[in-house]
């Protein structure tokens, strides 16, 4: 109870409160200790670093995931949520940052999927499109898009079907996994506008998302994650975004800013106000020879879309690239690699690799002339000999070269795909991250062969949203924030500093006060 213009204000009852939560995976701990709690008609924030427990929490509230330990109640009456079932006939719905959505189906059909109404068995048409123009309403979308196929929608406003859709099935709490990511700043507004008519109808958001300074805008308590517990929860209003910060790393932000020193041999790579609409814009960077230079970013934050372009996957629109000082457009990944550039992709499963091929195909895929003097003739004997090679330098855990990629560890497999960007020595190797889903015995053998790449000369960009990784492996780090780079550190800066300038900590100030409804 608190007291406002002089009279008594009671809080809204929880709507949905964890306490002592505990979740583990075989002898990993992924949730320690946690106790959350959200209230009707609020917008809960939860934040932390990457492996801190968010999404197991997230999970569990979902019904994905069944807690080992601790309690669970829903108005104040215990519960159980055991399954997805449990959780939605709660009333508890999960919009997730990709739209699960069928691209072929229209809006409506998208939205009342497997929830038809009917009028006994057939479908009561009338109703349901009455209940589309109030859910199109509430989600700030027009009638006429109901009968329009989901695939030729925007993002945004396929994230709007998606909202909807969690409110046909009565969404008492709507969890926003990273809903802002793939936005732009208009199309953030439209989503604050859904949200805000969401909570003054009752229902209660939870709101995923790395972009600190955002939650300043719609937020109205916030949860902090780190290493599996709930560090604290309190009023947005108390908070700033640089201590939500040190709260996700548990460190304390300094005012200083190391200086900046370059590292020796030519440049390799420049980037020249490069932009790409809709993705990055005025990007300049360089990258010299035996250097690692981290490209740190948040999802969404473009960091991604800038070793495409370089890889020439994607086009840019304005600016320029050069290699070794000379121009260069690059509108493909055959030019790229003609040019000596290799790419390491972030989606290994559908762009980097043949999983029901052997080791030594995989290895060796990317660089077939090299195994034959006659064109259509592959040695295997030489084959055989590269993928030894390859397999022995990188440690590779494997009873034959002959073994399908699909049998090896996350681990072994990245090394696998590694490897056959190294069969030619690259000029520029771009790696996006490297040690995405890999153990941690794994992550320091891939550090290792990058920091041994980087000492034999080849000049390396790594794309990566661990921020633990960026600090330990660059030798400069780039912080991009919508795409833009927003600073650049040394790797002697504090986890909390680079956090605070992906997350936007260096741009707060008046602006980042909660927006009225």
């Amino acid at each position: 109870m608190s007291a406002e213009n002089g009279q008594a204000v009671v809080e809204p009852a929880l709507r949905l409160e964890l306490r002592d939560i505990v979740k583990s995976y075989g002898g990993v701990r992924a949730i320690r200790h946690a106790d959350f709690a959200v209230r009707p008609g609020t917008v809960h924030a939860l934040v932390g670093e990457n492996g801190a427990g968010k999404s197991t929490l997230i999970k569990i509230i979902a019904g994905a995931e069944r807690a080992d330990a601790g309690s669970i109640a829903f108005n104040g009456e215990t519960t159980t949520i055991a399954s997805t079932a449990d959780a939605i006939k709660l009333g508890v719905q999960t919009v997730y940052q990709e739209p699960q959505l069928f691209p072929e189906l229209s809006v409506a059909e998208n939205v009342f999927v497997g929830r038809e109404l009917k009028r006994g068995l057939p479908i009561d048409w009338t109703a349901q499109a009455d209940h589309m123009h109030d859910l199109l309403g509430t989600v700030g979308l027009p009638d006429r898009i109901a009968t329009v196929p989901v695939g030729t929608l925007s993002i945004a406003e396929q994230q709007q079907v998606s909202i909807a859709k969690a409110l046909a099935g009565e969404a008492t709490v709507l969890i926003l996994d990273e809903p802002s990511a793939i936005l732009t700043d208009s199309e953030i507004d439209v989503l604050f506008a859904v949200i805000r008519r969401l909570t003054a109808s009752g229902v209660a958001v939870i709101y995923i998302s790395h972009r600190l300074d955002e939650l300043f805008r719609i937020a109205d308590v916030v949860t902090v994650m780190r290493d599996g517990r709930t560090i604290t929860t309190e009023a947005i209003g108390d908070l700033s975004v640089r201590q939500i910060a040190e709260l996700m790393v548990g460190g304390v932000l300094s005012e200083s800013r190391p200086q900046q020193s370059a590292a020796g041999g030519e440049v390799v790579l420049e980037l020249d106000r490069l932009s790409s609409v809709g993705r990055f814009a005025d990007v300049s960077l360089t990258v010299r020879s035996g250097e690692i230079v981290g490209l740190y970013g948040l999802v969404g934050s473009g960091a991604g879309d800038i070793a495409s372009v370089v890889y020439g996957i994607d086009r840019a629109t304005s600016g320029r690239m050069l290699l070794s000082g000379q121009p260069v457009a690059i509108h493909s990944a055959a030019k790229a690699r003609r040019l000596g550039i290799h790419l390491l992709p972030a989606n290994r499963s559908a762009q980097g690799s043949f999983s029901f091929q052997s080791i030594a195909f995989n290895i060796i895929a990317g660089e077939l002339k090299l195994l034959s003097k006659l064109p259509g003739w592959v040695t295997r004997r030489r084959e055989r000999d590269i993928a030894r090679k390859f397999i022995d330098r990188l440690a590779v855990k494997t009873p034959s070269q002959n073994q399908p990629l699909s049998a090896m560890s996350g681990g072994n497999a990245q090394k696998v795909v590694l490897a056959r960007q190294l069969v030619k020595r690259p000029r520029l190797l771009v790696l996006v991250e490297p040690t995405q889903g890999v153990d941690v015995g794994a992550k320091e053998e891939i550090h290792r062969i990058i920091s041994r790449l980087a000492d034999e000369g080849t000049a390396v960009l790594v794309v990566t949203s661990d921020l633990g990784e960026v600090l330990r492996i660059s030798d400069r780090i780039l912080v991009v924030r919508s795409g833009e780079v927003a600073a650049e550190f040394r790797p002697d800066a504090t986890q909390v500093e680079v956090l605070a300038a992906a997350s936007g900590a260096e741009t707060a100030g008046p602006s980042t006060t909660k927006e009225s409804a």
